[in-house]
């Protein structure tokens, strides 16, 4: 009895044993992955030693602008204010602080001449293809001597430039005869804006303000300045027509495809009677070709 009973125990013991066994613990999560590191910045180009100011030895310009060619050129031919010039450049405050580079970003720039700042479009034109040059830049040239953004440059701007290519523009469109005045034969429309067909379009669809248009075009000043042209770049302009001044938004509304269209636009359709720096004012007279309305 005893040894049945001692078994009967021991069976017991190892049962109550067996239901308070403590099951394992799960395996830890995983640690979460290591952030990536980011990258590094590009490093900066040191400043020249001569970054304070134009030595001694610089050419000087009646405009203030000074510059020293540190390569040679290969080439005979300057570039034209309106040609399209492809640069390498880095950019230095006089304080010896980088503030832009193509360099560092590995990628030329490529760009029309008379669309970037005085110093640029007066000195590339004394360059040639393959010459490296430094220019020191007065403010009145570059950005003015008020950073235009928190940390952006100004004062006199030192440039080392390399001029890698030069496309030359095509031939200036002619200004128009009548681009002081819209002529007595100009449709008007309630708004002002007066214009005058100057060839018929194959096209029977109008496009609307909503519409994406492919366009070239050339605008003029009263005077017969040009401050403006597709054609001159040799590159169509496309945009909506609800995102530019309202003489065009209304005018091109009035063409097909195919038509081009002189349109004289008072300064209240366009950027205004008075001065704006960097803009054109009062009426503006534009010659518009329309190539194509993409819905």
């Amino acid at each position: 009895m005893r040894t049945i009973s001692t078994l009967m125990l021991l069976a017991a013991l190892v049962c109550s044993c067996k239901k308070e066994a403590v099951k394992p613990a799960a395996p830890p999560p995983p640690p979460p992955p290591a952030a990536p590191k980011a990258p590094e910045e590009p490093k900066g180009i040191p400043a020249p030693a001569d970054v304070a100011a134009a030595p001694a030895d610089a050419e000087k310009t009646a405009s203030g602008l000074a510059s020293k060619v540190q390569q040679k050129g290969t080439g005979t031919v300057h570039p034209g204010a309106e040609d399209t010039v492809k640069v390498h450049y880095t950019g230095w405050m006089t304080d010896g602080k980088m503030f832009d580079s193509s360099v560092v970003r590995g990628q030329p720039a490529e760009f029309p001449l008379d669309h970037v700042i005085k110093g640029w479009t007066e000195g590339l034109q004394l360059m040639v293809e393959g010459e490296k040059r430094r220019f020191w830049i007065p403010a009145e040239l570059a950005y003015g001597n008020t950073p235009r953004r928190p940390g952006g440059p100004s004062g006199t701007l030192v440039f080392d430039v390399e001029l890698l290519g030069i496309t030359k523009a095509p031939p200036a469109p002619a200004v128009p005869t009548d681009v002081a005045a819209a002529p007595k034969n100009a449709k008007k429309t309630e708004s002002g804006l007066a214009y005058r067909v100057l060839g018929k379009g194959k096209g029977k669809v109008h496009p609307k303000a909503s519409d994406v248009v492919k366009v070239h075009y050339t605008g003029w000043t009263t005077d017969g300045k040009r401050f403006d042209s597709s054609v001159m770049r040799g590159q169509p302009a496309e945009f909506p027509l609800s995102g530019v001044i309202k003489g065009w938004t209304e005018g091109v509304q009035l063409m097909v495809e195919g038509e081009k269209t002189r349109f004289w636009i008072p300064g209240k359709l366009a950027y205004g009677d008075e001065p704006n720096p960097g803009r054109p004012y009062g009426m503006l007279v534009f010659d518009i070709e329309l190539l194509e309305i993409k819905k």
